[in-house]
C-alpha cells in the first residue's frame, strides 16, 4: 500500500514539474500539448498522445 502511494506522489510531482517547465519555456502552447498527451493517454488514443508528445519534444528541444 505504501509503495502505491509513493508512486502516485512521484507521478503527481513529476507532472507538476513538467507542467511548470513547459509553461515557462513554451507558454500556452506547451500546456496545450501536455493536456493533449494526457487526454490521449487516458482516452487510449495512441495517435493523439504520440503526436502531441513528438511535437512537445521538438518544441522543448528548440526552446
Amino acid at each position: 500500500m505504501g509503495n502505491v502511494v509513493l508512486l502516485q506522489l512521484l507521478r503527481v510531482g513529476g507532472e507538476f514539474l513538467l507542467t511548470r517547465e513547459a509553461q515557462a519555456r513554451l507558454g500556452l502552447a506547451g500546456l496545450a500539448l501536455l493536456v493533449a498527451v494526457t487526454v490521449g493517454v487516458r482516452a487510449r488514443r495512441a495517435g493523439l498522445a504520440v503526436g502531441a508528445a513528438v511535437v512537445f519534444t521538438l518544441l522543448m528541444a528548440q526552446a
